[in-house]
C-alpha cells in the first residue's frame, strides 16, 4: 500500500455475506459497499481493512478485479472473517443478523497501515461494533487530529447519544441513518452534540428525506425532501451509495448542497439492486447463481445464525 500524501483512507471491515440455506458467499460490507462506489467514481483512496485467513478469496479476488488498492502485505490475518447471516425472505428483502467480528475483535495496526494514516487528509471509518474501539483509541492517542475524519454510525443500534458524543470527538463528519421519525428524543440529543462539537450531522431518514445539522459555523438546521422512488430491489446498500457519492462530492468541493444532491440520486440508484451491490459486481458467473439464490429464497425460509451448510468452508462461492 502507497497512498499519496493528502490522499483518503477507508476503514474498517469486510465482511462474508452468508446467504442461509444455500451455497452462496459473497464478499460484503458497508466498507466494500464504498470501495467499489469510489473506484467508479474514480475518487482515489487506499482501502485499510483486514480480513481472515479462512476464505480470503473471497476478498481479493474482488479486490483484485474492481482495482481496489489495499496492502497486500497485512491485510489477511489469523483467524476468521467478519460475517454475516442472510437470510432473503420470500419478498425478496435481505434479513441481515448476527454479525461476527473475527479478526476486528483486537485488530491492530501495522507500522505501515499506521504511516498511511499519518500521510493521509482524510478517513472515513464504518462503526461495526468491532471499529468503534479503533477509533477511540486512535483517537485518544491524537493519531486522527491531522485528519479530516468522517464515520458511518450506520442505524444508531449500537449507540446512545452518550456513546455518540464520545465517537463524535474524533470525527467532523457524521452519518446516521435513522430507521425512526425525525420526531424522535434521540434526533434531538444528536442534534445537541452536533452543535455543542461544532459539527456536521447527516440524518438520512430514507424516502422521507435528510436531515443536515451543521454545528461547523453556527447551527443551521435544515430538512431536505427526498423524491420517493419505486424499489425494484432492495434499500441494502442505499445509504452506504448515499456516503460515497455525499463525500466525494463534498471533498472535490463541490458545496454542501450538491453534496447532498449526489447522495440522494447514488441512493435512489442503489434501489434498483437486489443485493448491495449489481449482480454483475461480484463477479463472472455470479448473475446466474444469484438469480438461483433468489428463486430459492421464494420456496424456503431460515432465520439468522443457523448456518449451516453456509459455515461449511468447502461450499461453492459466486
Amino acid at each position: 500500500m502507497t497512498g499519496p500524501a493528502g490522499g483518503t483512507v477507508l476503514f474498517g471491515p469486510l465482511s462474508l455475506d452468508i446467504y442461509l440455506g444455500r451455497d452462496l458467499v459473497l464478499p460484503g460490507g458497508g466498507v466494500l459497499n464504498m470501495a467499489w462506489a469510489w473506484r467508479r467514481a474514480g475518487f482515489p483512496f487506499d482501502l485499510l481493512t483486514r480480513i481472515g485467513d479462512d476464505r480470503p478469496a473471497v476478498f481479493l479476488d474482488f479486490l483484485d478485479r474492481q482495482g481496489i488498492r489495499y496492502s497486500r502485505g497485512s491485510i489477511v490475518g489469523a483467524g476468521p472473517s467478519a460475517s454475516i447471516d442472510i437470510v432473503i425472505q420470500r419478498d425478496r428483502q435481505p434479513q441481515m443478523d448476527h454479525f461476527v467480528e473475527g479478526v476486528w475483535e483486537d485488530l491492530r495496526l501495522t507500522r505501515e497501515e499506521a504511516d498511511l494514516v499519518a500521510g493521509a487528509e482524510r478517513f472515513h471509518a464504518v462503526l461495526v461494533e468491532g471499529v468503534v474501539s479503533k477509533v477511540h483509541r486512535l483517537g485518544d492517542a491524537g493519531e486522527l487530529r491531522h485528519l479530516t475524519v468522517s464515520a458511518d454510525f450506520l442505524g444508531f443500534r449500537h449507540y446512545t447519544v452518550e456513546r455518540f458524543a464520545r465517537t463524535m470527538a474524533h470525527v467532523d463528519i457524521g452519518f446516521v441513518g435513522w430507521p425512526g421519525d425525525p420526531d424522535d428524543p434521540t434526533i434531538v440529543g444528536i442534534r445537541d452534540v452536533a452543535f455543542d462539537l461544532h459539527r456536521l450531522v447527516v440524518v438520512t431518514f430514507g424516502s422521507r428525506g435528510v436531515l443536515i445539522l451543521d454545528g461547523r459555523g453556527g447551527s443551521e438546521e435544515r430538512f431536505v425532501p427526498v423524491t420517493p422512488v419505486e424499489v425494484e430491489g432492495t434499500t441494502v446498500g442505499c445509504g452506504d451509495a448515499f456516503i460515497a457519492a455525499f463525500l466525494a462530492a463534498l471533498w472535490r468541493e463541490a458545496g454542501l448542497d450538491a453534496a447532498v444532491e449526489a447522495g440522494k440520486s447514488a441512493g435512489a440508484t442503489a434501489t434498483a439492486w437486489r443485493r448491495p451491490l449489481p449482480d454483475d459486481a461480484y463477479g463472472p458467473g455470479a448473475v446466474e447463481g444469484l438469480r438461483l439464490a433468489d428463486r430459492e429464497a421464494e420456496e424456503h425460509q431460515h432465520e439468522p445464525g443457523d448456518r449451516d451448510r453456509a459455515a461449511d468452508p468447502g461450499l461453492p462461492t459466486q
